[in-house]
């Protein structure tokens, strides 16, 4: 039985909750929910579950480092779970990404993303998934700051629907492989 680790990236605690660079915990509690998985325990400097999905053990993490430092806490997970680099799923928000769009990657830089920055740092190397979800960038003001504040009325209206399509696009890759799932879904945004 092959085991997958899906990260969620984000920053902890209630202030940062709702803030765009928290769209990976979003996700990973969307899977979390449709799948029916036990609650998040404390480990590996994050929160995880574990759940099996089509035969495979599938582990959710939410790094509870900060940004800046995700990447020790998806290393820790990767070597007590045994999982390979390239069963290891980013889920993090995309400025370069109009809102709503949502869009798997297979390896690739860091574009500025400090998370991934670290990923790469401490996980072995860029040839990991990402589940990119599109936030658009701010039309005026620093990247850094709009990062850190809470989508506006009109998206949180849609925001629903971009995690599902996340989800849905996560839980695919892991049945049938990323590329399939690039394939299937990459019209849908």
């Amino acid at each position: 039985m092959s085991t997958h680790l899906i990260a969620g990236l984000g920053n902890p605690g209630p202030k940062y909750a709702s803030n765009r660079h928290n769209v990976g915990f979003m996700v990973v509690d969307a899977l979390a929910h449709r799948w029916g998985a036990p609650g998040f325990r404390e480990k590996f400097k994050g929160e995880f579950t574990k759940v099996d999905l089509a035969g495979s053990d599938v582990v959710l993490l939410k790094p509870m480092t900060y940004m800046n430092l995700s990447g020790e806490s998806v290393q820790a997970a990767m070597r007590f779970f045994r999982v390979p680099l390239h069963h290891v799923m980013t889920v993090h928000d995309e400025l370069d990404l109009p809102f709503g769009v949502v869009r798997l990657k297979v390896g690739g830089g860091t574009a500025g993303h400090n998370g991934l920055r670290s990923m790469l740092e401490h996980c072995g190397g860029p040839d990991f998934d990402r589940c990119r979800v599109g936030i658009g960038r701010p039309e005026r003001g620093r990247p850094e700051s709009y990062v850190l504040s809470d989508f506006n009325s009109v998206e949180k209206a849609e925001l629903g629907d971009v995690l599902e399509l996340a989800a849905d696009m996560a839980e695919t890759a892991i049945r049938e492989g990323t590329r399939a799932a690039m394939n299937r879904h990459h019209g849908c945004s």
